[in-house]
């Protein structure tokens, strides 16, 4: 390993690299409201998450041959942001209380102003800080150091995987209004909503400021599609079958929002008359309990959605290791990414 990654864990180093950025960015308005929000911003992005974005965008930079330097570390660090800001957008969207084992962003906000108006306020709030945490992505990937034309052609890369995930979640927003969305549909979620996002283009990102081959690109895209589509899954099924203590969510969330998942589509179309009806009486329904979540999860098992989306995610990483292993990729790079895959696969929360 780097003497740089034995010294301090890359996950230490990111977050170093996010503390300093964020006390760079101090609120510009002397107010104490003001001030408050950034701190609860900086909270937020400082306060947890797995940081798989910028460790896929570091390991893709080291797997096209660049060394361990503090320029990858800002970029990196610069997809956290990003999805800082979209994690709080989907939050409100959602109505979740809960993320990552605290209050959500919105919701904090809320609390701080008590009275008539305080939801509306959180969430407006939430708007806005989830917009200045993209923003900020923005400034610290551009303000990198890595080679100007080596950075454009990430950041066109960059430009891209935005557009795809905003694209992806506003498709399963429109979902939600498709009450017989197929596994086909929701698969088509997952790709853009969470797959390219989450591995394919950090991959590339990191190739691409290391100058990485139009054939080690092409070969992270065909290593990074199936192991996102597989991390997604797995965290449908962590969402559903999971626990709040496990997973720093809801337990009955996804169940309550009615989220069109892999595996609601495949039980939809697998379920008994009598099945059926269960689950479109009580899959969305805000009045939703633990006792009526524990019988929809019943009936995904019965209807073998989970055993369904346990065979996709094997079907995916088996797909992704084989790319891997014929990619281009440094040895030391392969080899951490051959971790990461297991690991996003088969995690428990």
């Amino acid at each position: 390993m780097p003497v740089g990654l034995t010294q301090q864990t890359l996950g230490q180093r990111i977050d170093s690299r996010l503390t300093d950025f964020l006390e760079s960015w101090s609120a510009p308005v002397a107010d104490p409201g003001v001030e408050a929000a950034y701190t609860l911003l900086a909270d937020f992005v400082l306060g947890g998450g797995k940081r798989v974005r910028p460790q896929l965008c570091y390991w893709g930079w080291r797997g096209a041959g660049g060394d361990d330097r503090d320029e990858i570390i800002s970029a990196a660090a610069a997809l956290e942001l990003c999805h800082a800001g979209l994690l709080i957008h989907d939050d409100i969207m959602d109505g979740s209380e809960l993320r990552r084992g605290r209050v959500t962003v919105h919701r904090g906000l809320a609390r701080l102003h008590h009275g008539p108006g305080a939801e509306a306020f959180g969430q407006a709030g939430g708007i806005l800080l989830g917009t200045l945490a993209l923003a900020w992505s923005d400034t610290l990937l551009s303000s990198c150091g890595v080679d100007p034309l080596r950075l454009r052609a990430a950041h066109h890369i960059f430009d891209a995987m935005r557009t795809e995930v905003i694209s992806g979640q506003y498709l399963d927003v429109l979902s939600q209004r498709r009450p017989d969305a197929s596994e086909s549909e929701a698969l088509t979620v997952i790709r853009y909503k969470s797959a390219k996002y989450t591995v394919e283009r950090p991959l590339q990102i990191g190739g691409a400021l290391a100058g990485a081959s139009l054939e080690l690109l092409d070969a992270y895209s065909r290593f990074g599609v199936p192991l996102g589509e597989a991390f997604q899954l797995r965290d449908d099924v962590l969402g559903t079958f999971g626990s709040s203590d496990e997973t720093g969510k809801s337990a009955i969330d996804d169940l309550r929002e009615g989220k069109r998942t892999v595996m609601f589509a495949h039980a939809a179309h697998h379920a008994s008359p009598a099945q059926l009806a269960h689950l479109r009486a009580w899959h969305g329904n805000p009045e939703l309990t633990d006792e009526r979540a524990a019988e929809l999860r019943q009936i995904l098992v019965e209807t073998g959605a989970l055993a369904r989306v346990e065979a996709m995610i094997g079907e995916r990483v088996t797909e992704a290791m084989a790319t891997l292993a014929a990619a281009p990729v440094e040895p030391e790079a392969a080899d951490e990414l051959a971790r990461m895959a297991d690991q996003l696969a088969h995690r428990t929360k």
